[in-house]
């Protein structure tokens, strides 16, 4: 019992790690928690494709890690071209003068269905999310022989734990964000981020 937590605790923190740097998904999910639109449908989307690929490493780590070095050039500039023009609206958005802070509070700009795209296009469109969930945490778990399931667990619970505090955290900085000058530094680095990453999936080697 003391080794499946030992387990499920590293798959935890050392999922957590890997989503808590500031990438193109977390940045989604933070404007979409300050705007308060589709917020529960965009944590859960996250969470759930996250646990899609966790599982996925976990389960099945060496025949996936043969298959990807052939998908991944293609997905890299797929996710590149989606980056930059996600980037350059938000960048738009920006110049436009933080045109989200003139909306009234409960009004949504996108449909669920537009946001959830977004979202699943964030998740699978970037090369280095399988890099982290299927081939780093895959190749982990296969050392917890006998306990890869509770390393898995541990995982999924990260992901689950993270986008949700994000999405919902965001309502926290709202007073902030009542400015629309907040909202043109937001956009504006988000927008910059988005072409920083795009930048780096087409340089990397």
């Amino acid at each position: 019992m003391i080794h499946s937590l030992s387990a499920a605790l590293v798959g935890f923190v050392t999922a957590f790690s890997l989503i808590l740097a500031i990438g193109a998904q977390n940045a989604f999910v933070l404007r979409q928690g300050l705007r308060g639109e589709h917020v529960l449908p965009i944590v859960f989307t996250c969470a759930v494709a996250d646990a899609a690929l966790i599982t996925l490493g976990v389960t099945s780590f060496t025949a996936v890690s043969e298959i990807l070095p052939s998908v991944e050039i293609y997905m890299r500039w797929f996710g590149a071209a989606f980056l930059v023009w996600y980037g350059a609206t938000r960048l738009w958005a920006a110049y436009r003068g933080g045109e989200a802070a003139m909306e009234t509070e409960g009004e949504t700009t996108s449909s669920l269905r537009t946001a959830i795209l977004a979202c699943l296009a964030f998740t699978f469109l970037n090369p280095h999310v399988y890099l982290d969930t299927v081939i780093l945490l895959g190749s982990i778990a296969s050392q917890f022989e006998g306990r890869a399931f509770f390393f898995g667990l541990g995982a999924v619970t990260s992901s689950f734990v993270f986008f949700f505090s994000l999405g919902y955290g965001a309502r926290l900085l709202r007073p902030l964000f009542v400015r629309p000058a907040a909202w043109k530094v937001l956009d504006g680095v988000i927008g910059l981020t988005m072409l920083a990453i795009a930048l780096a999936l087409v340089a990397s080697p």
